[in-house]
């Protein structure tokens, strides 16, 4: 049986389809065509709704039901990586190697992860979303090596997280563990991290319901003083790895 979806008409200020209409089988499934505009792809992130498409796909938007979330309070890194991490030399820094985090991601082929699912025109969007300063990496370096990192969109109180990925093991948790704890001390409350596999779960994501989800994102993105655009290099400073893992916290 074919599937028939709304198509988003040209003018990228155009409302989508309610996330709530998505269908159940695949599931998350709202709406097609567009473009990757700014204009669009915050309208999209403010709705709850994000872009997942393959290279040989028109543009399809998603507003999946569960959603996995992590609350910047519920990250969880193993004891046995936290006491690796007390003698890590690692940094995390953000927003200095944008271009380097998001070739790394759509270069890296895992299996039921989307990083191969971050096509050439994407990329470009996501860059010009960076240059907007609304869109942000966060890079683990060891010296000047870059060894991990994510990336993702900021609205308001809310984040966004679209890709991540580890060139050297524990990197991606890295990542995570600096955004989540730069995140408590803004007053965010929750990450977005859009489709569950096991890796997130075992780190500490959430399902939520989708109603409870979109109106949490309606709350925490109508805050547009706490997420003003521009690079987070200054604000989100230097933090070492080791910093994740205080003693006494097994």
């Amino acid at each position: 049986m074919s599937i028939r979806l709304p198509a988003l008409p040209a003018d990228p200020e155009a409302p989508f389809p309610p996330g709530q209409t998505a269908l159940r089988h695949p599931d998350g499934l709202l709406a097609i065509g567009g473009d990757l505009t700014p204009q669009r792809l915050l309208n999209a992130y403010r709705h709850g709704i994000f872009p997942w498409y393959s290279e040989d796909q028109p543009i399809l938007w998603w507003c999946p039901d569960p959603r996995t979330v992590f609350r910047s309070d519920g990250v969880r890194l193993s004891s046995r990586f936290r006491r690796w991490l007390r003698h890590s030399d690692w940094q995390v820094r953000a927003d200095t190697a944008f271009d380097g985090v998001i070739d790394a991601c759509a270069r890296m082929p895992r299996a039921g992860q989307r990083g191969t699912w971050i096509t050439d025109e994407m990329i470009e969007a996501y860059r010009e979303l960076h240059e907007l300063g609304h869109a942000h990496s966060i890079e683990v370096f060891a010296g000047d090596r870059l060894v991990g990192g994510l990336y993702g969109v900021a609205i308001g109180r809310m984040f966004f997280g679209e890709s991540m990925y580890s060139a050297e093991s524990g990197g991606s948790k890295v990542a995570l563990g600096a955004l989540a704890q730069r995140m408590r001390e803004w007053n965010w409350p929750l990450l977005d991290a859009q489709v569950e596999n096991d890796h997130l779960l075992s780190m500490g994501a959430e399902r939520w319901p989708r109603a409870r989800f979109l109106a949490t994102v309606a709350e925490l993105t109508a805050d547009s003083l706490a997420a003003p655009a521009g690079a987070w290099t200054e604000r989100f400073g230097t933090l070492g790895a080791a910093e994740l893992a205080p003693a006494g916290h097994d």
